[in-house]
């Protein structure tokens, strides 16, 4: 099974560590528990690209729901089986939705921008869904406000992990993610963001790397609610399937 992390080949001075997001905070702020209060008690869940798994067992574990988790890079798969994980090392495919589906919803966290073709995958996932089914999707703000400091100092630089992760393919700000979800004829029926004040942007530059961890955290959720376009570190989205 090729791991789609080949992809950072030549954008960085080493392959990126398969396990370098292998911690999922609980945080309220972060993706794992934006997700998971989406998710109704006892639901059926696919989760595309689970990674480790550590997202995945936050789900099962708050809304105590049936998951499946999908990851096609080996190593990764065997670190989220070593959860006691329900978790194949695959691709989504036609067969894979016939044997194990439908869902209630299919997660795809931190995914797409990791396709090459995610209108394909994500029209796929649709019809793994049971009528009146969502996908809870999470993405990188590529609108963040260093990205955009970066770029207006003339600096494109991938990184290992992060927004700049050197194996994403796409990019997102909130308008485009909720356009991409519409034009595949999904209903957005909900939009949030992510803070991460524990990323690592903010304990290398300035000004968040002078303040103590409480008083970063205070002042991004701040600027995160007025602007969440540009001080969010990721966007979620909740798209319906239309019901029959």
């Amino acid at each position: 099974m090729i791991s789609p992390d080949n992809n950072a080949a030549g954008f960085l001075d080493q392959a990126p560590d398969a396990l370098r997001y292998e911690y999922a905070s609980k945080e309220p702020d972060d993706t794992a528990m934006r997700i998971a209060k989406r998710i109704p008690l006892g639901s059926r869940v696919l989760d595309v690209g689970c990674g480790t798994g550590s997202i995945t067992e936050i789900i099962r574990n708050t809304s105590n729901a049936t998951i499946i988790g999908l990851e096609p890079d080996e190593q990764r798969a065997r670190q989220a089986q070593s959860r006691g994980l329900t978790v194949i090392n695959d691709y989504l495919s036609v067969n894979l939705i016939r044997d194990q589906g439908p869902f209630d919803f299919v997660v795809f966290a931190d995914v797409i921008e990791h396709l090459p073709n995610p209108a394909q995958v994500i029209s796929l996932a649709k019809t793994a869904l049971k009528p009146g089914g969502s996908i809870l999707a999470s993405v990188p703000n590529v609108a963040h406000f260093y990205t955009r400091l970066d770029l207006l100092c003339g600096v494109f630089r991938y990184e290992d992990c992060g927004i700049m992760d050197a194996t994403h393919l796409r990019w997102f700000t909130k308008g485009s993610f909720k356009l991409f979800f519409e034009r595949l004829d999904f209903e957005v029926v909900y939009q949030d963001y992510t803070v991460m004040p524990t990323m690592h942007y903010y304990s290398r530059r300035k000004p968040f790397c002078w303040m103590n961890e409480r008083r970063r955290t205070q002042l991004l959720r701040r600027l995160a609610a007025w602007k969440p376009e540009v001080f969010s570190v990721q966007h979620i989205i909740q798209a319906a399937k239309a019901r029959v």
